[in-house]
């Protein structure tokens, strides 16, 4: 899907023809509609291909007049309880009079540039424009984290009731999760910090700031990625701990039943032979006497068992 838009009076409104200070965005685009967007454009084909490779790496390209940019966004695929957050490539390229963005999904970062969440944004800032997007996309990953962090939060308590496998795989989802932010956010951290050497920014002193609260964001973003990551794998090595005691407390408690239920099963099969030197084997109390017997010899070894915890 191609849409192409133009602000107007302060507001993003659609255009079907190119002209100067457009965008074109391009959400999981045929072959036909890349080759439409690169000959009206005027774009070399492998720049707007770039970030349809979900591998693609975040990096800043340069030729000639149009510099290509590409940046790891997040995204979230909905789950039975929990969701998988996940990163897709965004590419950003830059002309002398336009923009063009590239994405395989449609994504909420830019849904809120075209529902006009975004403030004080103008398809003929260019340079602005692209910082637009790199902070919102660092407070996004920022949102997404603190999601994260409640859906744990939720997990772990859950966890304490159930300890089932359930539980344990969506834990495992959401530290995949910030594997895959980590990884996206540091390859990010690159680019800002390219950008920020670049000329054409310092032709723009006052978008400078927003450079910089892009950089601050996205620092803040690994930060707290680094901290979830550790507490949520301190979280899972101490339920499989707890996991494996509890099965240690269940097989010995089994162990300890085993030997009592043996006690009984072995005398009754020694008085049971038909031998006439068996003690009491003629006696008629013989029976009860020897059940005594058992019951006293078993109620010794559960008493001991229980002085050693084994119950």
């Amino acid at each position: 899907m191609v849409r192409i838009t133009k602000t107007v009076d302060r507001k993003l409104v659609d255009v079907e023809e190119f002209e100067p200070g457009i965008w074109a965005h391009l959400t999981a685009p045929t072959a036909r509609e890349l080759e439409e967007v690169s000959s009206l454009l005027n774009l070399d084909m492998d720049l707007v291909k770039a970030a349809l490779d979900e591998e693609e790496r975040a990096r800043v390209e340069v030729d000639g007049d149009h510099t290509l940019i590409i940046v790891d966004i997040p995204i979230v695929e909905k789950g039975s309880k929990t969701s998988m957050y996940t990163t897709l490539p965004l590419g950003i390229v830059l002309t002398e009079d336009c923009i063009c963005t590239v994405c395989l999904k449609e994504t909420p970062l830019i849904n809120d540039f075209f529902s006009g969440r975004v403030r004080n944004f103008y398809t003929t800032k260019r340079t602005r424009f692209i910082l637009q997007l790199l902070y919102n996309n660092a407070t996004k990953f920022l949102a997404y984290l603190r999601q994260i962090d409640k859906a744990s939060t939720r997990v772990e308590e859950e966890l304490h009731k159930s300890m089932k496998n359930k539980e344990l795989i969506e834990m495992l989802r959401l530290e995949k999760s910030l594997v895959f932010f980590s990884t996206s956010l540091k390859g990010n951290e690159l680019v800002l910090e390219k950008l920020f050497r670049m000329d054409y920014i310092e032709k723009y002193p006052e978008d400078t700031d927003l450079l910089e609260d892009a950089i601050i964001e996205n620092k803040q973003a690994i930060e707290m990625c680094t901290i979830y990551r550790d507490i949520l794998s301190g979280t899972m090595d101490a339920f499989a701990s707890v996991i494996s005691n509890n099965l240690n407390i269940v097989m010995k408690f089994l162990a300890a039943v085993t030997i009592l239920l043996a006690l009984p099963t072995v005398v009754s099969g020694l008085w049971g032979m038909n031998f006439d030197v068996i003690p009491l084997s003629n006696n008629p109390m013989g029976f009860w006497m020897v059940t005594g017997g058992v019951a006293v010899i078993v109620g010794v070894v559960a008493l001991i068992m229980v002085k050693k915890n084994m119950f």
